[in-house]
C-alpha cells in the first residue's frame, strides 16, 4: 500500500483554508462592531429593507399561497438535487444561490432553508447506500470506521460555522459564499477533467479489446483475476482464529460505532437546545451571551472532541491488532494508524465549519478530501453521504435555535430534498452505467455551480452590495 502524500493532500485543501483564515480575520476588524455583536439590531435591518427592495430583503412572505418564484425555485432545486445525487455532492452550492437569486431569501436564511434541504436528501441517500456492499470485500459498502474518527470534529467544526453565521454582516457572507463556490466550481471542473481522460482511456481499451476478440466482452472477463476480491474472504487465506472473528465482525454493520455516533449527535442536539439562542428561550433559563450559554457551546466542541480521541483509541488499537494477526487491505482501505487518526479529522473539521457558514453540507470538501486519502469513490460518496446527516442536523438545529428557519418553507425544503435525491441517485445511476461517462454529471454540477456562483456576484454588486452591520448573536434572524 503506498504512503499518503499529505503535500497532495492540504494543496487539495488551500481554497478552503484560504476561506477560513478571511473568515477569522473579518472577525478582529474593525473594533467598534464587537459592541453591536450581542445586541438585537432588528429594527435597523427592517428599516435597510424597507427603503430597499433587493436581495437582502428581511422580511418574506408565507408559503401559502406560492406564487411564479416559488414554483420556479423548488423546481430547479429539485434538479439540483438530482443532479447532485449522481454527483456525490450535497447539493449546498446549488440550493444556496437558488434560494437567494430566485426565491428572494437573505443569505442567512437561504443557508438555513438549503441545510434542511441537504438533510432531507441524506436521509435518503443513507437509506440507499446503508442496503448496498463493498465492491471489494464482504462487508457493508459505508465505512463506518471513518466516520467515526472524522465526524465528531465535523460535527464541531459545524457548531462554529452556524455561530459565525450568526454574527457576519449578511455581505461578507455573500462575498465568501461566491468565493467559496468559484473555488468548489474549480475544482469540480478539474475533477471532471480527469475523469473524462480516464473513461476515454478505458473506451478505448475495451474497443481494443473487442476487435482483437472478435466480440464484446463479457462482465466477467473484463474483472480481472479477482485478486481484490479475494481479499478479506475466508476462502482465500490462512486465517488465525482472531481473523476470523474479525472478518465475521466486519460483514455485519458495526453497531458500536452507530451507537456512539448517536449518543455523541443526542448530547450535542440537547445542549444546542438547553443552552437556547436568539429565537429559543433556554429551558433551563440561560441568557444569551452570559457565561452559561458560551460555557455550553465549549462543552459541545469539547465533548466533540472527547468523543474524536476516543475513536482514534479504539481505531488505532485495532489497527495494531490487525497488523499483528496478518489482515489483508483491499484497495481503498485506511490504515487507521496514530497519524491518520489526527491529520484527517483536523482536516475534516473543516468541512463542518463550511456546512454551518455556508449550508453546503460538507460533501464539497469531504468528497474531495477522501477521494485524497484514496477511499474508493463509492465507499467515499456513500461514507460522505451519511456524514453529511449528521452534519446537516446538527447544524440545522443551531439554525433552529438561532430563529433563521422559517418553518413552513423547511417543511417542504426537507421533503423535496428526501424525494429528489431518492429518485435522482437510482435513476442517475443507471443513466450513467449505460452511457459509461460520469463525467457528464460531474462538468453539469461544476458549470451550475459556476454559474451560480457568478449570477451572485452580479445581484450582489446590482443591489448595492448590501448591509455590513452585523446582526448580533441574541437577535432573531
Amino acid at each position: 500500500k503506498e504512503p499518503v502524500e499529505w503535500r497532495s493532500v492540504l494543496r487539495k485543501m488551500i481554497p478552503q483554508l484560504t476561506m477560513t483564515l478571511i473568515s477569522l480575520a473579518i472577525l478582529v476588524i474593525p473594533d467598534e462592531t464587537w459592541e453591536n455583536w450581542l445586541g438585537d439590531d432588528l429594527d435597523a435591518r427592517d428599516d435597510f429593507s424597507g427603503r430597499m427592495l433587493s436581495l437582502f430583503s428581511y422580511k418574506h412572505k408565507p408559503l401559502w399561497p406560492l406564487n411564479a418564484t416559488d414554483y420556479v425555485g423548488f423546481f430547479l432545486a429539485i434538479i439540483g438535487l438530482i443532479i447532485a445525487s449522481g454527483g456525490g455532492i450535497g447539493g449546498g452550492g446549488i440550493l444556496v444561490p437558488v434560494y437567494i437569486i430566485v426565491m428572494r431569501f437573505t443569505p442567512k436564511h437561504a443557508i438555513a432553508l438549503s441545510n434542511v434541504t441537504i438533510f432531507g436528501g441524506a436521509c435518503a441517500n443513507t437509506y440507499l447506500n446503508t442496503q448496498k456492499r463493498h465492491p471489494y470485500a464482504d462487508r457493508p459498502l459505508v465505512d463506518w470506521d471513518l466516520i467515526l474518527v472524522m465526524e465528531p470534529l465535523t460535527i464541531g467544526g459545524a457548531l462554529g460555522g452556524a455561530l459565525l453565521n450568526k454574527v457576519l454582516p449578511e455581505s461578507v457572507l455573500v462575498v465568501l459564499l461566491v468565493l467559496v463556490l468559484s473555488a468548489t466550481a474549480y475544482k469540480t471542473l478539474s475533477k471532471g477533467v480527469a475523469l473524462y481522460k480516464k473513461e476515454t482511456e478505458v473506451i478505448r481499451e475495451s474497443m481494443r479489446l473487442e476487435e482483437e476478440n472478435g466480440g464484446p466482452i463479457k462482465e466477467e472477463e473484463a474483472e480481472g483475476d479477482g485478486l481484490l476480491k479475494g481479499y478479506g474472504t475466508l476462502e482465500t487465506l490462512d486465517y488465525k482464529d482472531e481473523l476470523i472473528a474479525l472478518l465475521e465482525k466486519e460483514k455485519k454493520t458495526p453497531l458500536f460505532n452507530i451507537s456512539i455516533l448517536i449518543i455523541m449527535f443526542v448530547v450535542v442536539l440537547f445542549i444546542n437546545m438547553m443552552k437556547g439562542g436568539g429565537a429559543f428561550h433556554s429551558p433551563l433559563g440561560i441568557v444569551c451571551g452570559s457565561v452559561w450559554f458560551w460555557f455550553a457551546n465549549i462543552l459541545m466542541f469539547g465533548w466533540s472532541l472527547f468523543i474524536m480521541l476516543a475513536a482514534r483509541h479504539y481505531l488505532v488499537k485495532r489497527f495494531l491488532l490487525k497488523k499483528r494477526i496478518g489482515y489483508k487491505y483491499v484497495e481503498g482501505d485506511i490504515e487507521w494508524d496514530g497519524t491518520a487518526t489526527l491529520v484527517y479529522p483536523a482536516i475534516c473539521s473543516l468541512a463542518g465549519f463550511f456546512a454551518g457558514m455556508f449550508g453546503i453540507g460538507g460533501g464539497i470538501v469531504k468528497g474531495p478530501l477522501m477521494l485524497a486519502m484514496g477511499v474508493h469513490p463509492e465507499v467515499a460518496s456513500a461514507t460522505s453521504a451519511c456524514m453529511i446527516l449528521f452534519t446537516a442536523f446538527t447544524a440545522t438545529t443551531s439554525f433552529l435555535v438561532f430563529g433563521l428557519l422559517i418553518y413552513d418553507y423547511a417543511g417542504v425544503c426537507v421533503v423535496i430534498g428526501f424525494v429528489a435525491t431518492y429518485f435522482g441517485q437510482v435513476g442517475l445511476t443507471v443513466i450513467m452505467k449505460r452511457h459509461g461517462r460520469y463525467s457528464f454529471i460531474v462538468f453539469s454540477i461544476g458549470a451550475v455551480v459556476g454559474l451560480s456562483a457568478l449570477l451572485m456576484a452580479i445581484e450582489f454588486f446590482a443591489s448595492g452590495g448590501g448591509s455590513l452591520k452585523p446582526s448580533g448573536i441574541c437577535g432573531k434572524g
